[in-house]
C-alpha cells in the first residue's frame, strides 16, 4: 500500500517530468531570441516553487525532503537529457541557420531596450538578436564566393564550395551617420567578429558595399577637416583593415552599390556638408548632389550625373542586374515644390529618367525616400517613405506605379525570393518603426480582371499585378534598412 508521503513524492516527480517536457519546447524558442537564456534558469525556478509549495501546504519536513530529493533527481535527469537534446538540436540548427536567416535588419529599440541587429527567417520571425552600442543604419551582406581565403581571428579558411561559402559569409553593420564605427557579425548567429573604428579625421556616412567576390568592403566616409566625400577600402580577408581610400567626387556620399560588371562603384553623393559628430546640414543653399561612377581599384571618375534641381539629394540606391541604377531622392527644398523622387539611370545617359507617378503627385512621399529595393527577376521596384507612411511598388517594364500601400513609419525594404516554379508571384517585405514586418505579395492578374478594372485606373498606373498585404508584429522598433541574405 502506497503511503501518503510516497504518493506525494510520485506526484511531484511526475509533475517535474511534465514541466521538463514543457521546458524543452519553451527553451528552444526562448534561446533563439534571448542569447543569455540558460537551462539552469529552469531548475532554479522549479526549486524555488517547490519550497513555496512546502510552506503553503505545511507538510512535514522529512516528507518534503524525501519528496524534494526524488523530484530533484527526476528533474536533474530530465535536465541532462534536455541539455543533450538541446546540444544536438543546436548542432543541427547551426548547419542550417544561414538557410533560416533570410533577412537582417537594424533595430532602434529591442524588447529589452537599446539598439540592435536581428536575423529574420522566412516566416518573419526573429532567429537571433545582437545588441549594439549605438544606433545602426545599413546592413551589408557579404557575397558568397568559392575558393576565397577568409581570415577569422588567427585562422584562415578557404571557401571551397557553395555550402562552405554560405556559412562563412559575414554581415557588416554600419553605424548611423555620423558614426565612427562599423561592426562585422556572423550570419549564422549574429555573433560579433570585428569592431572597426574610423581614423581620427574621418566618420562614416552609414553605408557600404562589398566587391562581388566578397574580398573588399567599400565605405562612404567624410573628411572631417575638408568636408570632402571619401570612399574607404577595407580588406575583408585581413580583419577589415583599411588599405586605401579615394575621393567620392562629391560631398556627403551616402549609399553606394557595386555595378554588375564587378569593376565599377556607383555612389550617391548627397551633396550635403556635415561636420564631425553632427547631423547639422551646413550648405542647403549650395548643395552639390550627384550620381558618380568610379573605378573600384583606383577611384578614377568614369561618369557623373547631376539632378535637375540642386536640392534633390541623391541618397539611396539599388541596381538591376542589367546595370540600371534605381535612385531614391530626399528633396531639401521648399515643401510646395513637386520634384520626382524615384529615378533611374544607365551609364551613357546624360540625365536621370523619373518613373511615372499618377497626376505627377510625388508630394505623397513627403519629399523623402528611405529605401530602394529592386527585384530583377520580375522587373519590380519597391520604395519606402517613413515620413509619407507608405511603400510604393513599380513595374520597371512599364515604368508605371502598381500600388501605394499605407504603412506608417516604414523604412526597410527587401525582396522576397520566390520559387522558380512561381513566375507569376513576387514580393517584398517592408519593416517599420512600429514593430511590423509586412509582406507585400504580388500576383499576376488574369486578362479578364485587368479588362474589367482598367477604366477606373489612371493611365500612369500598371494594372497587371495584384498586391496582398500581411503583417507580422514584433515588440521592437525596426530601423532604416533591411537586407536579404
Amino acid at each position: 500500500m502506497t503511503s501518503p508521503v510516497q504518493q506525494t513524492a510520485k506526484t511531484l516527480a511526475w509533475s517535474t517530468l511534465g514541466t521538463a517536457a514543457i521546458v524543452a519546447v519553451h527553451h528552444r524558442y526562448r534561446s533563439q531570441s534571448i542569447k543569455s537564456a540558460r537551462l539552469a534558469d529552469y531548475p532554479a525556478g522549479v526549486k524555488s516553487e517547490l519550497f513555496k509549495l512546502a510552506r503553503a501546504c505545511q507538510i512535514g519536513a522529512q516528507a518534503f525532503i524525501k519528496a524534494y530529493q526524488d523530484s530533484e533527481f527526476a528533474l536533474e535527469t530530465a535536465s541532462q537529457d534536455l541539455a543533450q537534446t538541446h546540444y544536438l538540436a543546436t548542432s543541427r540548427q547551426s548547419d542550417t541557420a544561414v538557410d533560416r536567416v533570410q533577412w537582417v535588419s537594424g533595430v532602434a529599440a529591442l524588447v529589452e531596450g537599446g539598439y540592435g541587429v536581428v536575423g529574420v527567417d522566412s516566416e518573419r520571425q526573429i532567429v537571433w538578436q545582437t545588441p549594439m552600442s549605438e544606433r545602426v543604419h545599413d546592413i551589408v551582406v557579404q557575397p558568397a564566393a568559392d575558393g576565397i581565403n577568409t581570415k577569422i581571428g588567427a585562422t584562415t579558411y578557404t571557401r571551397t564550395d557553395a555550402t562552405t561559402a554560405t556559412k562563412m559569409r559575414e554581415v557588416v553593420v554600419m553605424g548611423r551617420r555620423p558614426s565612427e564605427h562599423f561592426w562585422v557579425l556572423d550570419t549564422t548567429d549574429g555573433e560579433l567578429r570585428h569592431t572597426i573604428k574610423a581614423q581620427s579625421d574621418r566618420h562614416f556616412y552609414g553605408h557600404a558595399c562589398f566587391s562581388l567576390d566578397g574580398d573588399y568592403l567599400y565605405v562612404t566616409e567624410n573628411d572631417t577637416v575638408s568636408l570632402a566625400g571619401k570612399i574607404g577600402v577595407y580588406d575583408a580577408r585581413q580583419g577589415y583593415q583599411k588599405v586605401k581610400e579615394f575621393d567620392s567626387h562629391g560631398i556627403g556620399p551616402h549609399e553606394l552599390v557595386m555595378h554588375p560588371d564587378g569593376e565599377t562603384l556607383v555612389i550617391a553623393n548627397g551633396g550635403i556638408k556635415t561636420e564631425k559628430a553632427s547631423r547639422d546640414e551646413l550648405n542647403l543653399d549650395s548643395m552639390r548632389p550627384s550620381l558618380a561612377y568610379l573605378n573600384r581599384h583606383d577611384g578614377m571618375l568614369l561618369e557623373q550625373v547631376v539632378p535637375q534641381h540642386p536640392q534633390m539629394s541623391v541618397r539611396h540606391l539599388d541596381i538591376h542586374r542589367d546595370g540600371t541604377v534605381m535612385i531614391g531622392i530626399q528633396f531639401q527644398g521648399p515643401k510646395h515644390i513637386n520634384v520626382p523622387l524615384v529615378l533611374t539611370h544607365q551609364r551613357g545617359d546624360i540625365d536621370f529618367t523619373p518613373l511615372q507617378m499618377p497626376q505627377n503627385q510625388w508630394q505623397c512621399f513627403h519629399q523623402y525616400i528611405a529605401s530602394v529595393a529592386v527585384d530583377d527577376e520580375h522587373n519590380l521596384l519597391c520604395v519606402t517613405t517613413p515620413i509619407g507612411g507608405c511603400a510604393a511598388i513599380y513595374d520597371l517594364t512599364t515604368r508605371q506605379l502598381i500600388d501605394v500601400v499605407t504603412l506608417p513609419d516604414c523604412a526597410g525594404a527587401s525582396v522576397i525570393k520566390t520559387a522558380a516554379a512561381e513566375p507569376k508571384q513576387a514580393g517584398f517585405i517592408v519593416s517599420d518603426g512600429q514593430g511590423s514586418i509586412t509582406a507585400l505579395t504580388l500576383s499576376r492578374k488574369t486578362a479578364a480582371s485587368q479588362k474589367i478594372s482598367e477604366q477606373t485606373l489612371d493611365s500612369a498606373t500598371d494594372n497587371s499585378w495584384q498586391v496582398s498585404v500581411t503583417a507580422v508584429y514584433h515588440k521592437m522598433s525596426f530601423d532604416n534598412h533591411l537586407q536579404a541574405l
